[in-house]
């Protein structure tokens, strides 16, 4: 049989091993045998099976730490234990250590088929994810960015272009697009990619912390300084830094970023020593920061420092082709952090998925799919398993989609100075479904210019 054995049949008593080979190989499958536990183990180092058949009692390695051991070489080896001792609590051991089922000697050939084609249909359904889950992170994955949209996929080439350099990056985008998984992604694919990514929150922290976060400060500089400590600008030299809401800081601070940007110094929070720092930056903001130039919250010549390369992420309503192998890799991601065994999703939910708005982006939903998993009892995750306060919104909930909805077709039809054709290509929806929409919100060209 050689390296196309597929099953392995371990047993120490030769006529049980050789006819239950003779019988398996009559219909049509290819075998290999093992008189012992240490035996099986080197055919399995060798060889290529998918599924192993063993006795529980064996002189030296018993059947149970033989399938743990072979798991360890073949984690996707299917086991079915044999036995003479056929008890409740030996089948509760075996399945609790890993066995898929168990068969008691003498036993019935067309059972033993029967279970062999069960397993072999287990087996496909195993290779065919291992497929799926090889083809998504070949075609859609980048450094963590799930992207199958034109959008998204400009976006990772412009991060192949821009992550060598030294340039300072502004990540824009709605809450919850994933500017941190672009950050990082340019952290990786940088020279800097073996040092520290550093991240701070700036929304986070209350004005009167930030800047010590930043920069650090002297010992004894402020009630509460019992010690000398290090900021954030420090903990990422020779790495990248990112200030997530950068549009929160306080004027005070952002003098004191922008000497550390085009300066490439910093000084502690009570201190008066100059100390170097080599950070490359990004920043992200979910503002708009040339409204807050006009309202005097943000300075303008920061901007400008900040804004050497700008990456817009889109929000998730505008890049539905993302959605599907999003989806696909949060629902693999949660059903194996929880120890479930959901494979797919319903049609329902697929279109569903595709039809929602999701105002809260792609963090709504790995949300609504973790939610979803943790409740989930079957191998296909349906419509009724999803969170109903998202299937079906109250009133008030359905009136806020509906404006977030109104207001983003508003401004891509600005964008594309009302274009109703490239406005529906842009929003993945049908332009008669566009003109509907525009009709019930009584759209006029002063709706988009004002």
């Amino acid at each position: 049989m050689g390296n196309k054995a597929k099953i392995l049949i371990v047993d120490d008593e030769d006529i049980v091993r050789e006819s239950l080979r003779d019988w398996l190989e009559s219909v049509g499958y290819k075998v290999d045998i093992a008189g012992s536990g240490q035996e099986a183990l080197q055919k399995i180092e060798s060889k290529s099976f998918k599924i192993m058949l063993t006795d529980l009692i064996m002189p030296g390695m018993d059947g149970i730490e033989l399938m743990k051991k072979a798991k360890k070489i073949v984690p996707t080896l299917s086991s079915v234990i044999i036995t003479a001792h056929a008890t409740v609590q030996t089948a509760i051991t075996a399945m609790r250590e890993g066995a898929h089922d168990y068969i008691e000697k003498p036993f019935c050939p067309e059972k033993v088929e029967l279970l062999i084609k069960n397993l072999m249909e287990h087996q496909e359904l195993i290779e065919e994810n291992i497929s799926l889950r090889r083809q998504i992170d070949e075609r859609f994955q980048f450094e963590g960015i799930i992207a199958k949209s034109p959008g998204m996929l400009k976006i990772i080439e412009l991060i192949k272009t821009v992550a060598p350099t030294n340039a300072t990056v502004l990540i824009t985008g709605n809450t919850g697009t994933g500017k941190e998984v672009i950050a990082r992604a340019l952290h990786q694919q940088s020279p800097r990619h073996s040092n520290p990514f550093i991240i701070t929150c700036c929304a986070a922290l209350p004005e009167s912390l930030l800047e010590t976060e930043l920069f650090g400060h002297e010992k004894g500089s402020f009630t509460g300084a019992v010690e000398k400590k290090k900021g954030k600008f420090e903990a990422a030299d020779k790495g990248t830094f990112f200030l997530d809401e950068i549009g929160e800081i306080n004027a005070n601070t952002q003098v004191h970023l922008l000497r550390a940007l085009e300066e490439k110094k910093i000084t502690r929070v009570g201190g008066n020593q100059e100390i170097d720092v080599d950070v490359r930056l990004i920043a992200a903001t979910n503002k708009d920061l040339k409204t807050l130039i006009r309202q005097e919250k943000f300075r303008e010549d920061l901007y400008y420092r900040l804004n050497v390369v700008t990456i817009h992420v889109p929000p998730l309503m505008e890049r539905r082709e993302d959605i599907l192998p999003l989806a696909d890799f949060f629902l693999r991601k949660y059903s194996e952090e929880n120890n479930r065994t959901i494979k797919k999703f319903s049609p329902e939910v697929i279109k569903f998925m595709l039809n929602y708005s999701w105002p809260g982006n792609v963090r709504e939903l790995e949300n609504m799919i973790e939610r979803s998993v943790i409740l989930s009892k079957g191998s296909i995750l349906n419509l009724d398993e999803l969170p109903q306060d998202i299937v079906h919104p109250t009133p008030e909930e359905e009136k806020t989609v509906e404006v977030i909805m109104k207001n983003h077709i508003f401004s891509v039809l600005k964008e594309t100075g009302g274009n109703i054709t490239k406005a529906a290509k842009i929003l993945g929806i049908q332009r008669m479904t566009l003109y509907n929409k525009l009709k019930k919100y009584n759209y006029t060209v002063n709706n988009i210019d004002a």
